[in-house]
């Protein structure tokens, strides 16, 4: 579930790794595994046969190790400009007519999970002047002003502006805060705290931000990687060091009671994948995907030594 599709700043669609939060220096072989271990989990939630479910384990490492073996002989600045675009899933998909209507119906929602789709889904005027976020309890809903005050806010994203290039605050400094809620988090990310921010640049022009909490990676007991001073830096780094492109509103801050939060955009044309209707056809070949992402991201992300 950390694959899938997103949009680039050029508002393409790519493939690529979307989860970071666990993101640190440590053995290559570490991802390998835990990737391979995962298909194999998969396919035996989905009930599928213990023969399929090594055979898509193998194509994800075997995809992995072609893809990282062809890698090797090309320059380094080619693994900053690679990227697996939507015409390369098609081409690995092939002919396969239920691969393809699969592929297109995601396209599809991705492409309708823009702001303003959102806005028009989770806002509410209801008499006030300006809109606000519509709470939708237990899974989002406001909190009390002596959690989250103007204050606090303005102090927060000051700290935020300061980690986006300078371009990009500019661009920021378009947009005014004008809500937040909180946001329930999916298993993954339990006890963490997860936050919506509605922005506007005009009466019509929304951008929704995430700010999402970051604590220390489980992989740090197992290093000999020291603390970092500010979790949420290292997951922005991570993700912007292995990604093919990532979000330009990515960035972090510090809480009023010292927690880590790390910030980007909200459902930006995200595709995710199906992993609870696929068939073992579907599977292995997301297992190919996922096995050539991890290879570009490795690639990219490798360390001089």
């Amino acid at each position: 579930m950390n694959f899938g599709g997103f949009a680039t700043p050029e508002r393409n669609l790519v493939f690529d790794i979307n989860d970071f939060d666990e993101t640190l220096p440590a053995p290559l072989e570490w991802n390998i595994k835990r990737l391979a271990s995962s298909f194999v989990i998969a396919a035996r939630w989905r009930g599928f046969h213990s023969r399929e479910a090594k055979r898509i384990a193998i194509q994800a490492v075997s995809s992995y190790r072609k893809s990282m073996h062809k890698r090797a002989g090309t320059g380094v600045l080619q693994a900053w400009y690679s990227r697996i675009t939507l015409e390369d899933v098609r081409e690995l998909a092939g002919k396969d007519a239920e691969v393809l209507g699969r592929l297109k119906k995601r396209v599809d929602e991705a492409r309708k999970a823009t702001h303003e789709h959102v806005y028009n889904r989770i806002t509410t005027h209801s008499g006030q002047r300006l809109p606000r976020i519509l709470d939708q309890p237990p899974l989002l809903y406001h909190v009390d002003k002596s959690v989250v005050n103007e204050r606090t806010i303005a102090s927060f994203f000051k700290q935020y502006r300061e980690t986006l290039p300078e371009e990009r605050r500019m661009l920021f400094d378009r947009y005014k805060v004008v809500d937040i809620a909180l946001k329930v988090v999916g298993v993954g990310s339990v006890g963490t705290r997860c936050f919506i921010v509605l922005l506007l640049a005009a009466p019509d022009d929304p951008l929704f931000l995430q700010i999402k909490e970051a604590r220390p990676s489980v992989l740090e007991r197992y290093t000999d990687h020291k603390p970092v001073p500010h979790n949420s830096q290292r997951v922005v780094v991570g993700q912007r060091l292995m990604q093919a492109a990532s979000d330009i509103f990515l960035g972090w801050s510090r809480g009023p009671k010292g927690r880590d939060f790390y910030v980007r955009q909200l459902r930006d044309m995200k595709l995710s994948p199906d992993v609870e209707t696929q068939t073992p056809l579907v599977m292995e070949l997301y297992a190919k995907l996922c096995g050539l992402a991890l290879a570009r991201a490795h690639d990219k992300a490798e360390m001089p030594r």
